[in-house]
């Protein structure tokens, strides 16, 4: 049964979606936790085009959020159709012992998922057994509802959603203040190397900082060691 969304001009919004998959979470501090990625389209710090990269408040970003051509994307009308669709990826539990089931997870990511994601799609996922997370740039407040924000900030943007669960930097940054950082009210802080072709040093120096800065981890992306979405 389909249960009514408490907005009722909710229920007319479109969510476009880039990609819809379940997977492994390849980084941050549950890494290797089954689930569901839903990648939104859009972002408010670089419009995803190559010739806007330079001057974009993000430079370094390694996916891609235009359109909804990627696998399981597309245009979802309302939230109860994307919340059927995130459902639907989750692998089925008939014949699985109960004791092994283990709470379904969506991950909702893009671009940045904030752009879109509302208390009425919350709402809906919620309803369907998932645990929602959220991978956002924090310059936008995350919408009540989701149960684990990650916000990994990028160095000169404002920062609005200053606590959560888990603040995961790229490192290194022009003007990063770790400092700073290091001071917000998240339950984690890690250091993630930034992937471009200086990522060996980036690694060795984020590792350094950490083993000096304790209250730092070290966060790396697994996923793309395994060669996995």
């Amino acid at each position: 049964m389909t249960l009514p969304d408490a907005d009722p001009a909710a229920a007319g919004r479109t969510y476009t979606v880039k990609e819809l998959f379940y997977t492994l979470q390849g980084e941050g501090l549950r890494a290797g936790r089954p689930a569901v990625f839903c990648r939104f389209t859009g972002c408010n710090l670089w419009t995803g085009r190559a010739e806007d990269r330079a001057s974009a408040d993000c430079t370094f970003c390694d996916t891609d959020f235009l359109g909804t051509d990627g696998p399981g994307g597309g245009r979802f009308a309302g939230p109860q159709a994307l919340a059927e669709a995130i459902a639907a990826c989750w692998p089925s539990m008939a014949g699985i012992p109960a004791s092994e089931h283990g709470l379904p997870y969506v991950v909702f990511t893009g671009g940045e998922p904030t752009l879109q994601v509302d208390e009425a799609l919350c709402r809906a996922v919620h309803q369907k057994g998932f645990e929602i997370a959220i991978e956002t740039n924090g310059t936008r407040p995350v919408s009540p509802g989701v149960d684990w924000i990650c916000v990994s900030p990028k160095a000169g943007t404002t920062l609005v959603q200053t606590t959560g669960d888990e603040l995961k930097v790229v490192y290194p940054q022009s003007g990063q203040d770790l400092v700073a950082l290091a001071a917000l009210p998240f339950s984690h802080h890690l250091l993630q190397p930034l992937d471009d072709p200086q990522r060996a040093d980036h690694t060795a120096a984020a590792l350094r900082y950490c083993l000096s800065h304790p209250r730092w981890r070290l966060s790396l992306q697994t996923h793309k060691m395994l060669g996995i979405p």
